[in-house]
C-alpha cells in the first residue's frame, strides 16, 4: 500500500485534489495520505505574495466557495471599476476593470480601493503622486496600462482630448487621467515665440525678373485650442501662408519698386499672413526679408545702371558748381567796375601776393614806376 507524507510550512497553503476533484485547503502541518499517487495532487502556494497563484482557482471558488472562502478573499471588479491594491499603506498593484483576483487571508492584509471610472477621468493629486513613484516593475506596467500622465511646462498649454471631446486647457503642472474605457490623447502646445525661416524662394517680379528671396518670421500660438482644432501642423501652415504672401507681394511689383522700398515687402507679407494666421489662433509678431538675390547677369546690368546714374549725378554737380563760380566772378567784376577805390584795393592785394613770391626786389624810378610797370591801370 502506498503512503506519502506532506509537509506544509507556516508561510504556505495548499489545495488538495483527489482524482481531479477538490478535497480541502491545507494549512501548516504534517499530513499522511494513502492510496495510489496518481490519484492525488497537492497544489502548493507561498504566502510571501498575497495573490493566490494556484491554477484553476477561479473554477474552484465558483464550485466550492463555502470551503475556500475561509482561506481566500475574492475581489471581483465591474466593467467600469478599477482596483488599487494597498499593502502596509503602500500601493502595490493597479487592477484593470473586470479583473477577478484572489488573496490569501493568512498573508499580509490587502486593502483594495475601487475607483469608479464613469465618475471622472481625472486622477486625484494625492493618488497621482503615488502613481509617479512606483515601487516595483510590476506596478510600473500596471500604471502604464491604466493611466496617462501629462506634464505641462511653464511656457506651454496642455490639451487633452477624451473620446474626441477637447477638455479645458491645462496650465503648467502635472496631471493624470485614467486610460481604461476611453480614447484619450494628451498633447502639450508650446506658446513661446518661435522663429520660422522661409528660405530660397525663387519668384518672378511683375517685369519678369527672377529673384531669390529669404524671409524670416516670428510667431507664437495665442489660442492653443483653436490652433489644434483648425490645423494639424501649425508650423507647416505658417510656412505655407508666409510663402503665399511673399509670392503675392513680389509677383505684383516691378524690380525697381522692390529695390527702392524693401520695407513694403515686409509690410505686404505681414498683412497677408497675419490675417490668415489669426484665423487659426496664431499671432504673427514680425516679418522681415533677409535677402533679395538677383541672378548674375541682372546684377551686372544693375551695377552698370547704378554706375551711369552716379556718373550723371557727379557731372550735374560739377556743372552746377562751375556755373555758380562764373556767376560769382561776374558779380565781382560789376562791383569793381562801379567802385575805383575797391579796384585799387584789389590791385594792392594782388601786388602783395606777387611780392611774397619774389626773393629780391630792385626799385628803379620810384614806387610810381613800379606801380605803372606791374599795374598799368595805376598810371591812369
Amino acid at each position: 500500500m502506498w503512503i506519502k507524507r506532506y509537509v506544509i510550512a507556516d508561510n504556505q497553503r495548499a489545495i488538495e485534489m483527489l482524482d481531479g476533484r477538490f478535497q480541502r485547503v491545507l494549512g501548516p502541518g504534517r499530513y499522511w495520505r494513502f492510496g495510489a499517487p496518481s490519484r492525488r495532487e497537492l497544489r502548493l502556494d507561498n504566502l510571501d505574495r498575497a495573490e493566490v497563484a494556484i491554477n484553476g482557482i477561479d473554477g474552484l471558488v465558483r464550485s466550492h466557495r463555502a470551503a475556500i472562502e475561509a482561506e481566500v478573499v475574492e475581489v471581483d471588479l465591474g466593467k467600469r471599476e478599477l482596483g488599487l491594491v494597498y499593502q502596509r499603506g503602500k500601493l502595490m498593484r493597479v487592477l484593470a476593470p473586470g479583473t477577478r483576483q484572489f488573496y490569501w487571508r493568512a498573508a499580509e492584509a490587502v486593502d483594495v480601493v475601487r475607483v469608479d471610472l464613469g465618475a471622472t477621468a481625472a486622477i486625484d493629486a494625492q493618488l497621482l503622486l503615488q502613481l509617479r513613484a512606483p515601487g516595483s516593475a510590476e506596478l510600473v506596467k500596471d500604471i502604464q496600462a491604466a493611466a496617462v500622465v501629462v506634464e505641462v511646462a511653464p511656457d506651454s498649454v496642455g490639451l487633452v482630448t477624451i473620446d474626441g471631446v477637447m477638455q479645458a486647457p491645462l496650465t503648467a503642472g502635472v496631471y493624470g487621467y485614467w486610460r481604461y474605457g476611453r480614447n484619450l490623447r494628451a498633447e502639450p502646445v508650446d506658446t513661446r515665440l518661435a522663429e520660422l525661416d522661409v528660405a530660397g524662394q525663387e519668384i518672378l517680379t511683375r517685369d519678369k525678373v527672377s529673384l531669390r528671396v529669404n524671409l524670416v518670421a516670428v510667431y507664437r500660438v495665442s489660442d492653443p485650442v483653436r490652433a489644434r482644432s483648425k490645423v494639424a501642423d501649425v508650423r507647416a501652415y505658417a510656412y505655407r501662408e508666409l510663402q503665399f504672401g511673399l509670392r503675392q507681394v513680389i509677383g505684383t511689383r516691378p524690380l525697381d519698386a522692390l529695390l527702392a522700398d524693401k520695407g513694403s515687402v515686409d509690410s505686404g507679407v505681414s498683412e497677408y499672413a497675419r490675417a490668415k494666421l489669426t484665423e487659426v489662433g496664431v499671432s504673427l509678431v514680425s516679418v522681415g526679408v533677409k535677402d533679395l538675390i538677383l541672378p548674375g547677369e541682372m546684377k551686372a546690368i544693375l551695377n552698370q545702371v547704378v554706375e551711369a546714374e552716379k556718373q550723371a549725378q557727379a557731372n550735374l554737380v560739377k556743372r552746377r558748381e562751375e556755373t555758380a563760380a562764373t556767376r560769382s566772378l561776374l558779380n565781382t567784376a560789376k562791383i569793381l567796375e562801379e567802385s575805383p577805390l575797391l579796384m585799387r584795393l584789389k590791385e594792392l592785394e594782388a601786388l602783395e601776393k606777387i611780392t611774397d613770391k619774389v626773393g629780391q626786389l630792385t626799385v628803379v624810378g620810384g614806387f610810381d614806376s613800379v606801380m605803372k610797370g606791374l599795374l598799368p591801370s595805376a598810371g591812369r
